[in-house]
């Protein structure tokens, strides 16, 4: 039991201390990353996002904060927005395996969603024509 509340404590310390690093050097991607990270493990997509955009503010060209922005998107289902990203980045670093391998990835979770939504479209078949008995 202590040993879970010693790892919960150290959690939240960790995030206030990234926080307080973002805050002191705001294009510290090393910072950005990490609290992005826990953030969207607590289920805070959102700060994650807005941790990103900041950081992307002061580095706008960084591929590890485009590639975690990417992944966020992607795990909120944003995947035509997280592909521009991957593609952004792959632009500068066409060879990047990380970026490539995240687009793919994006893709083809954009496409399932689709199937998965055009299957949702699909008509009820024709009620039966014969008489029912009950």
């Amino acid at each position: 039991m202590r040993e879970r509340i010693a790892y919960a404590l150290q959690a939240d310390v960790d995030e206030e201390a990234l926080r307080e690093t973002l805050k002191q050097q705001p294009g510290n991607v090393n910072a950005a990353i990490p609290l992005a990270r826990v953030l969207l493990a607590r289920q805070r997509p959102d700060e994650a996002l807005d941790v990103l955009d900041q950081v992307l503010l002061a580095a706008p060209a960084d591929l590890r904060a485009l590639n975690a922005k990417g992944v966020v998107l992607d795990s909120e289902g944003r995947h035509r927005e997280a592909q521009a990203l991957y593609r952004q980045a792959l632009a500068t670093t066409p060879d990047n395996p990380v970026l490539s391998n995240n687009l793919k990835l994006s893709l083809a979770l954009d496409e399932e969603k689709a199937k998965a939504g055009s299957a949702s479209l699909q008509p009820f078949p024709p009620p039966h024509q014969g008489t029912q008995s009950h």
